[in-house]
């Protein structure tokens, strides 16, 4: 088969970690007999050095003819650190999200068993912790109506949703739990927010008459982010607003002791964008020294929307070897000799040999939509 991938490699990182997952899809093409092709765009910063608009039209329409979107990150310094700049490097993947229809960010989280000693949580706490987050992404106060008055002194930003852009992501909410642990938990602010009141009633409706089967519970997100601490072995799916979603699933990423083994997939009815959720880290800029397995599990994502699971499987199997074998970033191992690329060249070598390869872990069915990830 042949697929047409968007890269979209950004800023900071980005192109570093993005490059080493491109190297393992084009080892899953030679062990499993696909063709990928690569059309490159610019995002972000980078994009506004060159054109003035953090997402050019030409970017757009190289997402819209490509199968799915691989995307580094976004981010510079020179944008973080100046409130009255007018363009932002965000605001590409915001409009990104938007022209795409991308409305699901799929979150998975997992305590891989021979990195429990890497979260700063305590083994007892996140043994077995193994959970997704689906959050809302093209609603809310991100894309609400803003206002700043004339001198400056007072601000608002409208938070909004409808039953329409809550009742989809909520079906595949539940969709995903019907092939885990049958629990959905819906975060929000239901005791002081009208939004997040229609969320409990549109989602309460859904889970009643379309989805009895499910467990469906809540938590206020102050509550959730406690619970998140004391106990993330509680949660299964967990479903939450665009706000709300991005802070919980920061939070989250501790539970694996780096955020740089976090991947993500963000999609529509017609488009998925795969990124890891690590941002820029400019610091780590041309070093070789940035963990590339949140990018090569976010490839991973984008194979299973492709509906090529047995090769997604390969690709997070190799993953699990590589953190067996102590071949991590410094991030893992603070006295590892490995780097960027040497993380991803051994990965890719295994993942070339997939055949000798035996997938038998647990991973589990979750529905994205347009196919089941494993």
């Amino acid at each position: 088969m042949e697929y047409k991938i968007a890269l979209l490699p950004g800023d900071g990182i980005g192109p570093e970690v993005a490059k080493q997952a491109v190297n393992v899809l084009e080892s899953v093409g030679k062990a499993f007999g696909h063709t990928f092709t690569f059309e490159e765009g610019l995002v972000g910063a980078i994009a506004i050095d060159k054109t003035g608009n953090p997402l050019p039209d030409e970017t757009i329409k190289i997402c819209l003819r490509g199968d799915a979107v691989l995307f580094g990150a976004i981010g510079d310094p020179k944008y973080d650190t100046n409130p009255d700049a007018k363009v932002r490097p965000e605001q590409g993947l915001l409009k990104l999200r938007k022209s795409l229809g991308l409305y699901t960010n799929v979150r998975p989280v997992k305590a891989y068993p021979t990195l429990l000693d890497k979260s700063p949580l305590k083994r007892n706490r996140i043994e077995g912790a193994d959970m997704l987050i689906y959050r809302e992404l093209t609603g809310g106060i991100y894309f609400g109506e803003k206002h700043l008055s004339e001198d400056g002194k007072q601000a608002s930003d409208l938070c909004s949703y409808s039953e329409e852009e809550i009742s989809r992501i909520a079906r595949m909410a539940f969709e995903a739990a019907k092939l885990r642990r049958k629990k959905v938990t819906l975060v929000d602010k239901a005791n002081v927010l009208e939004t997040s009141r229609l969320w409990r009633r549109v989602v309460t409706k859904i889970a009643k008459e379309e989805y009895p089967q499910i467990e469906l519970d809540f938590l206020f997100v102050d509550n959730a982010a406690m619970q998140m601490i004391l106990d993330p072995r509680q949660f299964d799916v967990i479903l939450t607003e665009n706000m709300f979603g991005d802070i919980i699933s920061d939070e989250a990423s501790v539970i694996g002791g780096s955020i740089g083994l976090l991947a993500s997939a963000s999609i529509g009815d017609e488009h998925g964008l795969f990124e890891p959720i690590h941002g820029s880290y400019p610091q780590a800029k041309g070093k070789n020294i940035a963990n590339p397995i949140a990018s090569i599990l976010s490839a991973a994502l984008l194979l299973d929307y492709l509906g090529l699971n047995e090769e997604g499987n390969a690709v997070r199997e190799a993953v699990d070897i590589a953190l067996a074998n102590g071949v991590v970033t410094s991030d893992l191992d603070e006295h590892s000799t490995y780097g960027t690329k040497a993380v991803g060249d051994y990965i890719s070598v295994l993942i070339q040999s997939a055949e000798e390869l035996v997938v038998n872990l647990n991973h589990q069915n979750i529905s994205l939509g347009q196919s089941t990830i494993i």
